[in-house]
This record gives structure tokens, sequence and C-alpha cells, in this order.
């Protein structure tokens, strides 16, 4: 049986537009969240380049014996930042736009993920939702250095302030780690709209508790709006 996945995404019940955007490789090979910010257009604009830009050099690439998975994605993240970088100067009124990436590939029987911000990768196993991913915010740097308190930090003004994104010169920490996954796991990749509403306990209790990836993206994004939906919600399921 091969890999099962699903993706979905919904504007919420406040935003008027959804700035998310979402990609899922249709051979199950690779698969994006991003989430992008800076008005609407903007923000709209650079999730979309975003995933477009990626899906597109790693598929390029892909066959390319000398292109080691860790280096595919760091390099696809960087065309991607370059080229919203480039729209930008085109056109001014998105000079603020932003995104947040994080992927999932599966390659030469291995398993990587890459991120920048706060859209995060979970791998759901033996009933424990593992999260894979460090959030780039200000908010998770001061947790890691004591300074604030967990339920400081789910309250906390700046909790949604990001430390990195695409879209800026200064793109220094594109994190990409190698995964351990066994089958049976499964992995969530998804925007804050998600977990800025529902705890991981809940989200591990509607992934268990679904008869199938889609069904189960579905539970998610309903109850991240029966919760309030104040931001774009996206989810990507993915079944070993």
């Amino acid at each position: 049986m091969g890999r099962c996945f699903v993706g979905l995404t919904d504007t919420g019940l406040v935003r008027a537009v959804n700035q998310d955007s979402y990609y899922a490789d249709p051979d199950g090979r690779f698969f994006i969240v991003a989430d992008g910010m800076g008005g609407h257009a903007g923000g709209q604009e650079a999730s979309k380049l975003a995933t477009e830009c990626i899906s597109a050099y790693i598929d390029q690439y892909w066959t390319d014996s000398g292109a080691v998975s860790d280096l595919l994605l760091r390099n696809a993240i960087i065309q991607a930042n370059q080229a919203i970088l480039e729209d930008q100067q085109v056109n001014p009124e998105r000079a603020e736009m932003g995104t947040t990436v994080v992927l999932a590939l599966f390659r030469d029987n291995e398993a990587w993920c890459a991120h920048v911000g706060d859209s995060r990768l979970y791998v759901l196993r033996d009933s424990k939702l593992e999260l894979v991913t460090e959030d780039h915010t200000w908010v998770s740097w001061a947790l890691r250095a004591g300074t604030i308190t967990p339920e400081e930090a789910s309250v906390h003004p700046w909790r949604h302030v990001l430390s990195q994104c695409l879209g800026r010169q200064e793109l220094d920490n594109i994190e990409i780690q190698q995964l351990d996954i066994a089958s049976g796991d499964r992995l969530l990749l998804c925007s804050d709209g998600l977990t800025g509403e529902l705890s991981e306990d809940l989200i591990c209790s509607y992934i268990e508790t679904s008869p199938s990836c889609q069904e189960a993206a579905y539970r998610l994004v309903e109850a991240a709006k029966d919760k309030g939906g104040s931001d774009n919600i996206t989810v990507v399921l993915v079944a070993e």
C-alpha cells in the first residue's frame, strides 16, 4: 500500500483572505505548507511564490545524483526567498511581504524536514504526537532562554512575532534535519492557524480517531474553526 496523504486549507472565520498555501506532490515525494504575511496581496503572493518555486526546484533536480537531499531542500528554499525578494523590488506595494515554510521530503529511502518560521511538522507514533520543528519566533527563543514560562508564552502579545521568514535578505537559519520515520507513522504539516486554536492533545486525538487522512484533515480544520478560527488554517497529513 502506498503513502496516503491529503492537504486542506481554510480561510477561517476572521480573516478576509487566505494567505496560506500548500503543495502535495501527486507522487507523494514531498509536501509543503507556507503561511504568508504582509497585507492581503503580499501574504498571498509570498506563500504562493514559496510553494511554487520550491516544488518546481525540487522536481527539476529530483533525479540529479549530485543533489543530496539536504542541499536540495536548502537550495530550493534559497531560490524561493530570492524569488520573493525580486517580486518585492518589482512590486513596492508588496515590499513587506514574507512567508513561513515547512517541508517534508521522502527521497532515496530517507525522510527529511526543512523549515523557516513557525509553521510546524509533527510526527504521530504510538499515540504520541512529537513536535519536530522549533518555531522561529521571539517567544520560542525566550522560552528556550528561560526568560518566560510556557503559560506566559501562550498569551504573550509577541507570540506570533517571527524571528525569521522568507522574504528577507538575512535568511541565515534554514533548519534541515533527517527524520526517523517508520511504517504506521503519520506526519502533520500545518500553519499556526491550527496550533493557535487546538492543543497538541486534541490534534493527536482527532488524527488517531479518524478513519482516514481525509477525515482527519477535515475534522482538524473544523475543530480549529469551532475554537474561533481566528487565522487561516492549513493542514497536510501524510500516513506511511
